[in-house]
């Protein structure tokens, strides 16, 4: 219990210097989230245009794709702000860039991931809030089924993350495959999974969880029931448990580059 609590106690404090971190430069902030905001804002228009035009998508109405895309915003930006280390993580460990950490006590995937923020993802937040604020699904009594969702949408988006990139401890530099398989996870899970027949549904359930982090969220907030939110929990819980032992086996292997140091 007492190695439990200590994870935790580190885990918070590196949340707490990333979000400190990510305020720093308050020009860079303010530039890079509005611009992540108008991006989203921009693309959401084409769905706004194209619900204009017919009521439904497959079963889905626009504010259906406002839920999805709303989730979806919000557990990406909070992946990036609490662990945007994961988007370098596979050229770091090309780079033998996890050899300060494996000095360290604490968990190296942890120091990793947690290594950088990206105040883009604060961008991503806003969007979210104001798109699940005009889907018209939020109530007080759909607020804690929300907060579930967007918690399992984030630790997904990490994990999924944590997996792609742990490719290049098997394969090398991997840097273009896994930013292009994670931005993939990102795109399938702002559309309807109507639109997908059974074999890539599994496959997005899967491989590329996009299913765990949109679909089932969206449906424990539109629907919530005892069954979706168990599946909810328990697939991002057994993902993420995947996704740490991915890392663990492939940090077996590590092999450190030509540079050594550590960090205080």
């Amino acid at each position: 219990m007492s190695r439990l609590g200590n994870h935790a106690a580190f885990a918070v404090a590196l949340i707490s210097r990333n979000v400190k971190q990510s305020f720093a430069l308050r020009g860079a902030f303010w530039l890079s989230a509005s611009f992540m905001l108008l991006n989203n804002v921009l693309f959401f228009t084409l769905w706004w245009i194209l619900m204009a035009r017919f009521e439904h998508v497959r079963g889905w109405r626009l504010s259906d794709v406002m839920c999805l895309y709303g989730i979806s915003a919000g557990g990406f930006g909070c992946a990036v702000i609490l662990a945007g280390g994961v988007r370098d993580l596979a050229r770091k460990v090309h780079d033998g860039g996890l050899d300060a950490w494996l000095t360290q006590p604490k968990s190296v995937l942890m120091q990793a991931v947690a290594s950088q923020t990206n105040p883009s993802g604060w961008g991503d937040m806003a969007s979210s809030v104001l798109l699940l604020s005009w889907s018209g699904a939020v109530e007080l009594s759909t607020l804690p089924f929300l907060l579930i969702g967007l918690g399992c949408a984030a630790v997904t988006f990490i994990a999924s993350g944590v997996v792609v990139h742990s490719l290049a401890f098997w394969l090398g530099r991997t840097d273009p495959l896994s930013r292009a398989l994670w931005d993939f996870t990102v795109t399938f899970s702002v559309y309807p999974p109507s639109l997908f027949g059974p074999w890539l549904k599994l496959f997005l359930f899967t491989i590329l969880p996009a299913g765990l982090v949109s679909y089932l969220p969206v449906e424990l907030l539109k629907r919530p029931s005892l069954i979706t939110l168990a599946s909810s929990v328990l697939g991002t819980a057994s993902y993420a448990a995947f996704a740490a032992w991915f890392f663990a086996r492939g940090l077996r292997r590590y092999e450190s580059g030509n540079r050594f140091s550590v960090q205080g």
